[in-house]
């Protein structure tokens, strides 16, 4: 499934040959995320290598997944991980399968990443909902409109589906973005000393306005 928008980005399903350039994209994208800063620790090239091994394996290991990637001349500029319903949470076979990415960064990291991950999976809604994330642009391309591009197509999806979205921030700037796509924020709370907002999408009709 792709889309084509006027300035040239195209939008379309990752296949598995394309998820180790998307890795890299959402590691560099995310690298100084507060979640990441506080857990990862405070080298940015550090974060940054952890993430990779963190995304490698959550792609590898959760083989629901059906992530969307945007690229623009033949790169990928974007990407963002997708779980179906009943897709996101890990069952004990796959969290052993993804135990050893997070414990090679060494017990201090292991431990407060471990912390935040369970406080987000704790909040995990109970109704059957498409869950969105991880979500970036690259680095050096944000603020151009990419990631809009990439999470309307998802939403897009939502609503031809009817199906319920939900996802975890921890911007207090991407709460507006994600809002703007009919997100509304359905619970809050400090995840190792980082806010976090969780937010729930409902299916739109089809030509309801944004």
């Amino acid at each position: 499934m792709t889309t084509q928008s006027v300035d040239g980005l195209e939008v379309a399903d990752l296949e598995c040959d394309h998820l180790p350039e998307a890795v890299g994209v959402l590691a560099r994208g995310m690298r100084d995320n507060p979640i990441h800063v506080a857990a990862l620790g405070d080298d940015p090239e550090g974060r940054r290598r952890i993430l990779e091994r963190l995304f490698g394996a959550l792609f590898d290991v959760m083989v629901a997944q059906e992530p969307i990637g945007a690229r623009r001349d033949g790169r990928i500029v974007a990407a963002t991980g997708v779980a179906p319903a009943g897709g996101c949470q890990p069952t004990p076979r796959q969290g052993l399968a993804l135990a050893p990415a997070v414990l090679a960064a060494g017990p201090r990291i292991a431990g407060r990443a471990s912390r935040w991950i369970r406080a987000w999976g704790a909040r995990d809604p109970d109704e059957p909902h498409v869950h969105l994330g991880p979500l970036a642009v690259d680095a050096h391309l944000q603020g151009q409109g990419i990631g809009s591009s990439l999470l309307a197509e998802h939403c897009r999806r939502l609503d031809a589906s009817g199906e319920v979205g939900y996802l975890e921030t921890d911007k207090a700037e991407n709460v507006a973005f994600y809002a703007r796509q009919g997100f509304e924020i359905v619970d809050q709370a400090e995840v190792i000393g980082v806010a976090c907002w969780f937010m729930r999408r409902p299916p739109r009709a089809t030509g309801d306005a944004p």
